[in-house]
């Protein structure tokens, strides 16, 4: 015992053994995919997802977008037990989407209800690219039009969270005719005066991005989104020309008018509240450009 307690210690601490690094629990650390720097994944959380140190905004799933837009416990879930079928008979599509649902806990690639923004009701659609790429089928384009419709029927204004790879191909021609329903319904639910805001994130892509996502009274994305039709790799092989860096950016499609505003993560609930307050009291023209 004496021994021991006059023994030299170490001066330096042991490097662990490739063995122990495993033993690290997976989902404690996150790289940022912007600055490639470390992050304990709850710090990440706490911002939002949002890197503390280049500002990339990481993916969000629709649950958590869902509470840092809307008020504590004020959130109503519809169509939540919506599922797709096979209508094509589609190798393994049964097993993918099953798959999906065990891994992100939802039903389908989006999530529809309503709740209170700093008091104002508003009803939303949140997609989620977590579920096959946050594709759009014939249950997607179904929810998000019940949505629409659900708002138009109750004057509240409306939200749409895009997160898409665009249509489902396991669904072929139904998944397209997606497109044209929700933009009908736009349609009727603009020809009510219905308020529809539109939030594009990464990655807004495809039919989603050729039909809802771009019909908003208010058009705005995150940092960094990527927003666009046809990949890069395509359009540059078609029109046989090098692309800029920065195309189908969300900052490159707000240079070019596609876009309203690039607003970050944390400021976002701020201008819709502020939005919805002036469309509510029926602000004149200038303060509504002064304030978004």
């Amino acid at each position: 015992m004496l021994k021991d307690f006059f023994s030299k210690k170490k001066k330096y601490a042991s490097i662990p053994r490739e063995e122990a690094k495993k033993d690290v629990p997976e989902g404690l650390m996150q790289k940022c995919g912007g600055c490639q720097k470390i992050f304990y994944q709850k710090e990440l959380q706490k911002n939002l997802n949002v890197c503390p140190e280049c500002g990339h905004h990481h993916q969000l799933n629709a649950y958590d977008r869902i509470a840092c837009l809307f008020d504590d416990n004020s959130f109503q879930e519809w169509d939540e037990n919506l599922i797709s079928s096979n209508p094509l008979n589609f190798p393994s599509y049964i097993e993918k989407l099953e798959k999906d649902r065990k891994k992100t806990g939802l039903n389908e690639a989006v999530v529809t209800g309503k709740g209170k923004i700093n008091g104002f009701p508003t009803a939303i659609a949140v997609m989620d690219s977590r579920f096959r790429m946050g594709s759009m089928g014939s249950v997607v384009g179904e929810k998000i039009t019940r949505a629409i419709e659900n708002a138009k029927d109750q004057g509240i204004p409306m939200i749409i969270c895009t997160a898409s790879g665009g249509a489902r191909m396991q669904e072929g021609v139904l998944s397209l005719m997606q497109m044209s329903k929700t933009s009908i319904a736009i349609q009727r639910f603009h020809k009510k005066g219905g308020l529809l805001i539109s939030i594009m994130t990464n990655p807004t892509t495809g039919g989603v991005s050729a039909s809802f996502a771009m019909l908003g009274d208010y058009n705005f994305a995150e940092p960094g989104a990527l927003i666009g039709f046809a990949g890069r790799r395509i359009i540059e092989q078609t029109i046989r020309e090098k692309l800029p860096n920065d195309f189908q950016t969300a900052e490159f499609q707000l240079k070019h008018g596609q876009l309203d505003k690039v607003i970050p993560r944390q400021e976002m609930k701020e201008v819709i509240s502020t939005i919805l307050d002036l469309h509510q009291s029926g602000g004149n023209e200038s303060e509504t450009s002064t304030s978004v």
